[in-house]
């Protein structure tokens, strides 16, 4: 009979157990952290709501631009008409107007940098014709990225009952814009931009995060009445990436402090620590009609893990079998996995394989194996009863 088998163990990582996980005590009204190193949520706050985005969505008309640039329809030397209906966007602008031929390259700098809502109704209008269509588009693509509380009705996240984004969505979005476009993403560095030099009072990036000290490159601030002040920021300390989303903040001086905060507390209050090695045994399992009784099972991948800094220490793990496993075995072939749990951040699995291959017996040999079992199953029927543990009758009470 082959039983699941599941073996729990401890590993020990450096010598002190993990205490639960305290939750950082935010004054924004929403708020996501992700360290994109190691894909480990650290703080969640209202984060699937979905809420008035302002000028954080214009990250998805990036992202879609971006797209458009990677699959060949357009390059950053491409020149995109400037409409009328740009032209008249109020509100943060790179002050085009209906003469202008701004390029792709412009465009980019114009909505990261002066957060040009004019700048992206011309990239919503030279890439699907009309804003209304780059809307549904966007909304469409942004669900396909799994960002489920995302509805676009405009490109630049102008004030609009039903153009909603929640926080979750939105660090959903810029480890995409990370990770898909990493030749696109120094854009959101620039610190300062002014197109044909009309915009000496707009020309410099409103990101606080890069006067901060922190190694931070990006991504995008926001901010209407409805909204209040937020900001979708990325940074890197060492070997780690993280990405700090928050909205609905009083001010710009707070919305910088908060920021700040939740930076140095991902940063200084975890660290990233090797679990198992490749090829690390874990465990051994039994082989039905095997050349060998048992083969060993080790760790298919490397598990680094974020943890607390302070007390990085005993993460339960459990090793999940078929037991016993069926030759022949193929070397490399996975039989089971490893289960690790860390209290308050999740649980992960890495796949085990076997360590080594294992023929199937010989005719005489798979004989006395099933010999061999058929009489370990009658000495174990016939075997007497464990005792009793029952009071005696008369035992007082």
């Amino acid at each position: 009979m082959i039983l699941r088998t599941a073996l729990m163990f401890v590993l020990m990582v450096c010598g002190l157990a993990l205490p639960a996980l305290a939750q950082f005590e935010t004054r924004a009204r929403a708020a996501f952290v992700l360290d994109q190193t190691t894909n480990t949520v650290l703080l969640e706050k209202n984060a699937d709501v979905a809420l008035p985005p302002a000028s954080m969505s214009k990250l998805m008309t990036l992202y879609m631009l971006f797209e458009a640039l990677e699959d060949g329809r357009i390059t950053l030397g491409t020149q995109f008409n400037v409409s009328a209906r740009a032209k008249a966007m109020g509100g943060s602008t790179m002050f085009l107007n209906e003469q202008d031929r701004p390029t792709v390259d412009d465009l980019i700098h114009g909505i990261i940098v002066n957060s040009g809502n004019d700048a992206c109704v011309t990239v919503a209008e030279g890439l699907a014709g009309t804003e209304d269509s780059f809307a549904r588009l966007a909304t469409a693509r942004a669900q396909a990225l799994g960002m489920t509380q995302t509805h676009m009705v405009n490109a630049s996240g102008w004030p609009a009952p039903a153009h909603r984004m929640s926080m979750h969505d939105l660090g959903i979005l810029a480890k995409h814009l990370i990770e898909d476009f990493p030749q696109y993403y120094p854009y959101f560095s620039v610190t300062e931009f002014d197109y044909k030099n009309r915009a000496p009072q707009n020309r410099f990036n409103r990101n606080p995060l890069f006067k901060l000290g922190l190694n931070a490159d990006g991504l995008k601030t926001g901010h209407t009445v409805e909204a209040g002040y937020g900001l979708v920021g990325s940074a890197v300390q060492g070997e780690r990436r993280v990405i700090v989303v928050v909205s609905g903040l009083t001010s710009e001086a707070e919305r910088g402090d908060e920021a700040e905060r939740l930076f140095n507390w991902a940063f200084r209050q975890f660290a990233v620590k090797e679990v198992t090695k490749k090829g690390q045994r874990v465990a051994s399992a039994q082989v039905w009609m095997g050349a060998q009784k048992s083969v060993d099972l080790v760790v298919g991948e490397n598990l680094r893990l974020l943890v607390p800094a302070i007390a990085a220490g005993r993460l339960e793990g459990r090793v999940v079998y078929d037991n016993p496993v069926t030759a022949p075995i193929i070397a490399g072939s996975q039989m089971g996995y490893l289960e690790v749990s860390l209290p308050g951040m999740g649980t992960h699995q890495v796949p085990l394989l076997a360590e080594r291959s294992v023929d199937v017996a010989g005719f005489a040999q798979r004989l006395q194996i099933a010999a061999d079992d058929l009489m370990q199953r009658f000495a174990d029927r016939n075997a007497p009863p464990p005792p009793s543990t029952a009071a005696p009758a008369d035992a007082g009470s």
